[in-house]
């Protein structure tokens, strides 16, 4: 039990750690590309801090524990938003445009695509190569829109481009060990308490995975770079479904548990529709919304382990 906790808190730690000098490279890669800030956020930024859940999502399949596989997606997503957007909310509103505009709408189109997935009960190999066909012409579309001019010598770094490019694939390198030893971990601990494998995707998996996240966001909205913040989220919840779940269910396809549907099914489409609706009322996610989130997450954790 204590190995297999330390292996979990090692593999934690090394996504974490491995997932921001994986963002740096990046970042600093894309700013030399001359990209605005949002589209850096929305897909660099977005897509690299889900490296971990990528990872850690095949990982899973391919040793069998489908449960690990789906619930890191799902659970990801719902802690992206109600935990991630809440806490940099809370820490001060951010812009909410972007929720209502392409970025935001596509986003919810992904989620509802996962959830007729975890309806049906069975995601397979077509289902995972729609994902990543969808993925790959929103991709086209948004970099093709997202390279305003002039940006290109305010964003750059004194980072040259093949420095980041090193750094990019270091950080993949420790992030790719880090999910194995999590998956590991988390699996060995699941069975010794009885805990089923969605249980342990959907929370310890989830919220692990996603740390990236949080500090990116938080680090974001601070020096006052809402748009890369809000950005990281939504690029992060679409890549999820249309990239993890695509790549993993196209190698490995998965059975989806019993307990997925239910109250996980619902945070999971309320996490992706709810800030839409704030930013419609007010432009933005208020602080007190913020705080609303948290507080529902908290009880949607209480309600899966309870």
């Amino acid at each position: 039990m204590i190995i297999d906790a330390i292996y979990a808190a090692g593999g934690l730690a090394a996504l974490v750690l491995c997932g921001d000098v994986l963002v740096r490279g990046a970042v600093a890669v894309a700013q030399r590309a001359g990209l605005s800030p949002f589209v850096i956020g929305l897909t660099l930024v977005g897509f690299g801090t889900s490296m971990p859940e990528l990872m850690t999502s095949l990982i899973a399949a391919y040793q069998g524990y489908s449960g690990i596989a789906l619930g890191n997606v799902v659970g990801s997503n719902i802690a992206n938003i109600l935990l991630i957007l809440g806490i940099t909310a809370a820490m001060g509103a951010i812009p909410g445009r972007a929720l209502l505009e392409r970025d935001g709408m596509v986003m919810i189109g992904a989620t509802a695509l996962c959830a007729v997935f975890i309806l049906y009960g069975q995601i397979g190999r077509v289902a995972g190569l729609l994902c990543l066909a969808g993925l790959v012409g929103y991709l086209v579309v948004t970099l093709r829109s997202g390279r305003p001019e002039g940006t290109a010598k305010e964003q750059t770094t004194g980072m040259p481009v093949w420095v980041g490019l090193g750094v990019f694939i270091l950080g993949l390198l420790g992030v790719m060990l880090g999910a194995k030893f999590l998956v590991q971990g988390a699996s060995a601990i699941a069975r010794t308490f009885a805990v089923s494998e969605a249980v342990i995707g959907l929370t310890i998996v989830a919220v692990g995975t996603s740390l990236p996240e949080l500090v990116t966001s938080v680090l974001a909205a601070r020096k006052g770079q809402g748009e890369i913040a809000i950005g990281n989220i939504i690029g992060s919840n679409i890549f999820n479904v249309l990239g993890i779940l695509g790549v993993t269910a196209a190698v490995y396809p998965m059975t989806v548990p019993a307990d997925m549907a239910g109250v996980t099914l619902g945070a999971f489409i309320i996490a992706a529709v709810a800030p839409a609706i704030g930013a419609r009322f007010w432009g933005q996610v208020p602080r007190w919304v913020g705080f609303l989130f948290v507080a529902g997450y908290t009880c949607y954790v209480v309600a899966i382990v309870a």
